[in-house]
């Protein structure tokens, strides 16, 4: 059963590597045009890249706007606007009619966001370039922000507040109220769909007003990328000099709040299992040297959605615990169904995150021990050399498909731009010369088992309570006969492995209450 590891990385390796080469075949053929530029205050930054023998055109404008700037009492402010300007009318167009003019097309715009972020991004076939074109244009330059469109955006934000991530959405809803508690009273602890009060109270002169306070070129940034012809992505963007140069500046934000000990937020509902999600912050960005050698502690703990991390194997593998378990060392988001992370979505502030994919009720405090007890050991021993050598070769390949098409490409540019490193190159170029030491070194200077933030959401929260902060071993109930005995005996030093939670640490929200203001 210990071989089932080693088997996924071989089997993942091997896909990137086929995938990655056909990429890189591909980007041989692209036009080295990639550019940042936008020094004149008459023109927004832009980022171009070329792939003439390319039939689809990717177009994404970028705006560096977010929940950060919602006024307070009026949160999903950001995040509504969005809405209306991607998914409503124009001046010259109803929404209807902007879907009926989309559909021959074969096309649409998609529009999704973060605490520091808005994208509005869509892909064509190039013979239908200029048409989607100048819809893009028209929905970001001249909004209808007609009262339908208002109440149909701020209903489906709110339905998605207190139906959806509080009512079935268990893994978001844990995800989720974590944040709120390692970002407490800081603009980053709420949904960036907004609070049920927040979204009650905007008005459409509130998404009028915020649009004209916002979009502005100092917070834009028009990409292009595929087989576009030459001349187009400049007169594109050219388009977008009609906002203003300048609008409200970015906000400061405040440090995320000091903890002492590890902290726990339960949000009880009716439940069949328990969905975990564990975090702390991390004063870390791709702009750092350490946040590569994390990248790859990232990746041998367990890539998102992939079956060569330990966690994953530890957990899911060998024990059938639950469906997967991941971790991240800076904000990510999920792209569509794919195993990929979502470009454009940066923060100013980073953190790491271990997510438990829902675990059985009797199980949920072994889980909770289990992966403290395998990232408290990364911590103290290092990444074993083999699993080092392993995970090196995995990322090296298993990073190029993050821009196996002409939009995740131009997503990852863009990213590029904002952040000052470009993530793959980066790793691609940092990796050969990689030690385990430069690993170790980051892991033990950046990533803690002190001072969590722990979020679970459960049906019987009293009596998860009490095995928090008990003290009691939490042994682990299997469903079958005949584990190996190797893994039975970690088992009985993971269910005594310390929590670090104490009586007053815990905290117990019913989800209905949640998100509330």
């Amino acid at each position: 059963m210990r071989r089932a590891g080693s088997l996924s990385m071989m089997l993942a390796t091997m896909l990137a590597t086929m995938f990655s080469s056909g990429l890189m075949m591909a980007a041989g053929r692209a036009s080295a045009a990639t550019r940042a530029r936008g020094k004149s205050s008459d023109r927004p930054k832009t980022v171009f890249l070329q792939s003439p023998d390319n039939p689809l055109v990717a177009l994404r404008i970028f705006l560096h706007v977010g929940a950060v700037d919602d006024p307070r009492g009026k949160q999903g402010l950001a995040a509504l606007t969005a809405e209306m300007v991607g998914r409503g009318g124009t001046q010259a167009r109803r929404y209807a009619e902007v879907l009926d003019a989309l559909y021959p097309m074969a096309a649409h715009l998609r529009v999704y966001g973060d605490k520091e972020s808005a994208v509005f991004e869509g892909t064509v076939h190039r013979d239908h370039l200029e048409a989607f074109a100048d819809l893009i244009a028209q929905q970001l330059l001249t909004p209808r922000f007609d009262e339908e469109d208002f109440k149909r955006n701020r209903q489906d934000a709110a339905d998605y507040v207190a139906k959806t991530l509080r009512g079935s959405a268990d893994e978001d809803l844990g995800k989720q109220a974590m944040a709120t508690l390692l970002f407490a009273r800081h603009p980053y602890g709420t949904p960036s769909t907004g609070t049920v009060a927040g979204l009650s109270a905007i008005t459409l002169e509130d998404v009028r007003q915020f649009y004209q306070a916002h979009y502005a070129r100092d917070r834009l940034i028009v990409g292009v990328a595929g087989g576009y012809p030459d001349g187009f992505a400049e007169r594109f963007a050219h388009r977008f000099e009609a906002l203003p140069a300048a609008g409200t500046p970015l906000p400061a934000l405040p440090p995320p709040p000091a903890r002492k000990g590890n902290q726990v937020l339960i949000v009880e509902k009716e439940a069949r299992a328990d969905a975990i999600s564990i975090g702390h912050a991390v004063d870390v960005s791709r702009a750092d040297a350490d946040f590569y050698p994390l990248a790859v502690a990232r990746s041998y703990l367990g890539e998102h959605r992939t079956f060569s991390g330990l966690l994953m194997n530890e957990l899911r593998g060998l024990r059938g615990l639950n469906y997967g378990d991941y971790a991240y060392v800076e904000n990510f988001m999920q792209e569509g169904w794919s195993t990929f992370p979502l470009p454009n979505i940066p923060r100013r502030q980073q953190h790491f995150e271990i997510w438990l994919r829902p675990v059985p009720p009797q199980n949920s405090v072994f889980a909770l021990r289990a992966a403290l007890f395998h990232t408290d050991k990364l911590i103290r021993e290092g990444i074993p050399a083999p699993a080092f050598a392993a995970t090196k070769t995995f990322l090296m390949n298993y990073t190029n498909l993050w821009t196996q098409d002409v939009s995740r490409r131009l997503g990852y540019a863009i990213d590029a731009a904002i952040t000052g490193k470009d993530i793959i190159r980066e790793l691609q170029a940092r990796l050969p010369a990689m030690k385990k030491a430069d690993v170790d070194r980051a892991v033990r200077k950046h990533l803690s088992v002190s001072n969590l933030a722990i979020a679970i959401v459960s049906g019987n929260a009293a009596a998860l309570q009490t095995q928090l902060t008990s003290g009691q071993p939490t042994p682990i109930t299997y469903d079958t006969q005949g584990t190996p005995a190797e893994v039975l005996a970690k088992d009985r030093l993971i269910e005594k492995y310390p929590l670090g939670v104490g009586k007053g640490a815990v905290r117990v929200v019913k989800a209905e209450e949640m998100f509330e203001r």
